[in-house]
């Protein structure tokens, strides 16, 4: 049985020719360009400012905007269409999200208490999917040393975290979040001291092992209290 040999031809250029390549071009910047009209004519500035809504309109051009660029069984018309369509239900939903709270609230969330008063509050909101390292390295590139120097953080519904701090003065132990000191974490108390739990941020003083009074975890690692380096 014969093996045909390796045909790099065919994987990367198949049957295209000078004028099929022109016509993708073609296609391709006409149909970029109309994404682009599309996404002023929104109003929205940059990315940061998208909501989850915005990205399934912005993923729903771009399956309207690909066929018409690499196919040339695809018409540009008809994806015209579907981008007036789009448009059109972008500015009615729009219309009605800032008419009625709730609407705004479906489409965009509401924003997210994530620390009060040095601890984290997201376990008692029973958000499942708050990603912890992520956080972490949020605060961190904040300036943020540990979990007690923070009054309130917030999840804004763009995906932005805004911090209010606690004066120096005010500074409560709190929960390491860098590596080197989060990763001295134990289930093992030795030595009496403050300890932070790793789930819920609530600090205690231990003496020996025993389970978070917050979360009912057992998982500690020994508080902090350094100001803020601002």
């Amino acid at each position: 049985m014969m093996v045909e040999s390796f045909n790099w031809k065919n994987i990367f250029l198949k049957d295209l020719d000078f004028g099929i390549a022109l016509e993708i071009g073609m296609r391709t910047v006409i149909m970029f360009a109309l994404v682009l009209i599309f996404l002023r004519s929104t109003g929205k500035k940059g990315v940061r400012q998208l909501s989850i809504f915005e990205v399934a309109i912005i993923i729903a051009l771009g399956s309207a905007a690909g066929d018409p660029m690499l196919s040339g069984e695809s018409a540009i018309l008809p994806s015209v269409l579907v981008f007036l369509v789009i448009l059109l239900v972008y500015r009615v939903i729009t219309f009605f999200a800032a008419k009625y709270q709730k609407v705004e609230n479906i489409l965009e969330g509401v924003p997210m208490y994530i620390i009060e008063n040095g601890r984290f509050t997201m376990n008692e909101q029973g958000d499942a999917n708050f990603a912890q390292d992520e956080f972490f390295a949020e605060m961190r590139v904040q300036g943020i040393e540990h979990v007690g120097q923070v009054r309130t953080a917030v999840l804004e519904t763009n995906g932005q975290v805004s911090f209010l701090f606690f004066e120096d003065e005010d500074v409560k132990p709190g929960l390491p979040i860098y590596p080197k000191v989060y990763q001295k974490k134990t289930n093992k108390i030795t030595a009496t001291g403050l300890y932070a739990c790793t789930h819920c941020a609530e600090v205690l003083r231990l003496t020996q092992q025993e389970a978070c009074s917050r979360c009912q975890k057992e998982e500690w690692v020994a508080a902090i209290s350094d100001k803020r380096v601002k």
